[in-house]
């Protein structure tokens, strides 16, 4: 009985991930495939193949965002993008929409912004319980008026699921930030704490050790 558990824990480590990531990918494929549905049916991969194969939808995405982005990074582009904005922009109800939204890609996704580039450790939900959460900017306008000290904005991810969690303001003085990379925090958060980050002064230490002794 020993052995056969060990042999079933030993299956489930390997299954278990396997399925999990096989899965995420097909609904990322089969999601990004929908796009197809704005090719001319005569232009249809299914059409042209006689079969279905998963993944040019993919193709499709990558060529649309590289079109998009080439064309919005050139003068003209610019103006076209500056044009559809300010018109987006007079819509009532879509303009709120759609200013936030702008607002929070551009500084998630702008080389020059700040937001989820750092990983840090507050006391969440009460004092004298820790977790990790990232720096996505700090309070400005009515509510930096409000609050007395300097405080930075964090999202604090729930877990096994970081696309969730909660928006709080937390003074800077009672950060603590973490040398470890986004990604490394992150996979530490969905691991809830089995997949421990390394210990980056340790690497350091065997960097240096490598280097005095070739």
């Amino acid at each position: 009985m020993s052995a056969l558990r060990k042999w079933l824990i030993a299956g489930l480590l390997v299954i278990v991930p396997l399925v999990i990531t096989l899965g995420v990918l097909n609904w990322i494929i089969g999601t990004l495939d929908q796009t197809l549905a704005i090719l001319p049916e005569a232009w249809q991969p299914d059409k042209l193949l006689g079969m279905h194969i998963p993944g040019f939808g993919v193709i499709l995405t990558l060529l649309i965002l590289l079109l998009v982005g080439g064309i919005a990074s050139n003068f003209i582009g610019r103006k076209l993008v500056g044009w559809g904005d300010a018109l987006v922009r007079r819509i009532p109800v879509v303009r709120s929409i759609y200013s936030s939204v702008k607002q929070v890609s551009d500084t998630v996704f702008s080389d020059s912004g700040n937001a989820f580039r750092t990983a840090v450790l507050v006391q969440w939900p009460r004092e004298g319980v820790w977790t990790v959460a990232f720096v996505t900017g700090q309070p400005s306008g009515e509510v930096a008026a409000l609050l007395r000290d300097e405080y930075v904005s964090v999202f604090v991810p729930t877990t096994p699921n970081p696309t969730g969690g909660y928006f709080v303001l937390v003074r800077k003085s009672e950060c603590i930030e973490l040398e470890m990379s986004v990604d490394a925090a992150l996979k530490y958060i969905v691991s809830m704490g089995v997949v421990a980050p390394p210990d980056l002064a340790l690497i350091e230490e065997s960097k240096q050790t490598t280097l005095s002794h070739p």
